[in-house]
């Protein structure tokens, strides 16, 4: 019997070995030649002196305002983001989850903003807020809110907000339907008790929505965390950069170092960290939210 236990689990590791040896070098791989890189000051423009400076490239980013200004740019982007989308992507699916007629369609117009590539939605926002044509002055103006048109995006003050709102008007569809599913599966049992006992809306929402809302709170926060971290196209296309850095988050801030500067070294140091950085804020998420939801 254990013998043939153990070859069912040989056949089994044999199986897995392919799929494991692939991964390994599409993405393991990669991971630690990046970290070897970011050992060594490694500068393109004199790739024949690359010395070994240890953990040299991390202390001085450590010592380095422009990348801490950046980390911070980077975490009222996240901040931001993802409160708004956290607030409205649950209002939305709270509307969905009931009924009424045209419930279909309205699910369907409201997958569409994530259902349009990341680069077509920045450069859509870019035009709306072009200081020339774009469709938010001309709509303020006949409104009587302005009097002339203004250069929105090169503001160092309105121009990360504003980025802010193309990317909750993007991902906001992916967190309503991460709740939307989670609504679907509380038993509706539970809100004709809370009836009976003399629960309201309110006080069935705070003692049974949102306490069985946790898993879905949890991949939201994870996912959109990650993914609002390390934004990149959206500024890419939007501001690159600017206006005087007040949109680099640390994700441009890397790209510039390794493609521009040509700092590969820097660069590789930086994508660890901000890997750390993210690292951490999922911990903390799941230690928060983490735990287990029973009826």
């Amino acid at each position: 019997m254990r013998n043939s236990r153990w070859q069912e689990y040989r056949f089994a590791y044999l199986l897995i070995i392919p799929s494991l040896v692939l991964l390994s070098g599409i993405i393991l791989y990669p991971i630690l030649d990046n970290f070897v890189i970011s050992l060594y000051k490694y500068d393109l423009t004199k790739p024949w002196f690359r010395p070994f400076v240890a953990l040299g490239n991390y202390q001085d980013l450590i010592h380095n305002p422009e990348f801490w200004a950046s980390v911070g740019r980077a975490a009222y982007f996240t901040a931001a983001s993802v409160s708004l989308e956290v607030i409205l992507g649950l209002a939305i699916a709270l509307f969905l989850n009931m009924q009424f007629p045209g419930r279909g369609i309205l699910k369907t117009l409201v997958i569409l903003p994530w259902a349009v590539p990341t680069v077509v939605s920045a450069i859509m926002w870019k035009w709306i807020f072009d200081a020339n044509y774009g469709a938010l002055n001309g709509l303020l103006l006949q409104l009587g809110v302005i009097n002339q048109y203004q250069a929105w995006l090169t503001r160092p003050i309105t121009a990360l907000n504003l980025i802010v709102a193309a990317d909750v008007w993007h991902q906001t569809p992916f967190v309503v339907f991460i709740f939307l599913a989670a609504l679907t599966t509380i038993p509706d049992a539970l809100y004709e008790a809370a009836r009976v006992d003399g629960a309201g809306a309110l006080r069935s929402f705070q003692r049974i929505t949102l306490p069985l809302l946790r898993p879905a709170f949890l991949i939201v926060f994870v996912v959109r965390t990650m993914e609002a971290f390390r934004v990149f196209d959206l500024i890419y296309v939007m501001t690159g950069g600017g206006p005087a850095n007040a949109t680099q988050v640390v994700t441009y801030y890397t790209y510039v170092s390794t493609f521009s500067y040509l700092h590969l070294g820097d660069g590789a140091a930086q994508s660890f960290l901000v890997s750390a950085f993210i690292l951490v804020l999922s911990v903390a998420y799941i230690k928060l939210l983490g735990s287990q939801v029973e009826y």
